[in-house]
């Protein structure tokens, strides 16, 4: 994980108006996210193993359901860009179960901290660049 400076870090902003316009920008929100915290991500490569993420926290309200209109308000943390490592081929931890196939079908990754080549880290410093210059006010 390597840590970006941005002049977005501590902005806030209405939750829904912030999904809606980097949704726009090829950013998604993050699998991670609950009622008070999340993050926006955005894959670099073609691979989807190296992302520039935008980390969130909710400062009022709550974000219940990520589809609708909420008037949750939240304040973006520092950005960063991370890289993860899948081993490749079948998971040897995966268990046989059909029922579990259906939600366990995505293996963890096998360094979530992997090295960053410089090249990403720059592609990521050139595509924060963009939102910041073009993030609404």
């Amino acid at each position: 994980m390597i840590p970006l400076s941005s002049t977005l870090e501590a902005r806030q902003q209405a939750f829904t108006d912030s999904r809606d316009w980097l949704e726009q920008h090829q950013f998604s929100l993050g699998g991670n996210w609950d009622y008070i915290n999340g993050s926006f991500d955005r894959a670099l490569d073609n691979e989807n193993k190296v992302w520039l993420r935008l980390p969130f926290q909710v400062t009022n309200g709550s974000v219940v359901d990520v589809t609708a209109d909420t008037n949750a308000i939240i304040t973006l943390g520092t950005p960063y860009v991370l890289r993860h490592e899948y081993q490749e081929g079948n998971d040897p931890e995966a268990s046989a179960r059909v029922v579990g196939a259906l939600f366990d079908q995505f293996q963890a990754p096998s360094n979530p901290d992997a090295h960053i080549d410089p090249r990403w880290i720059d592609k990521a410093k050139q595509v924060l660049a963009e939102v910041e210059k073009l993030f609404p006010q």
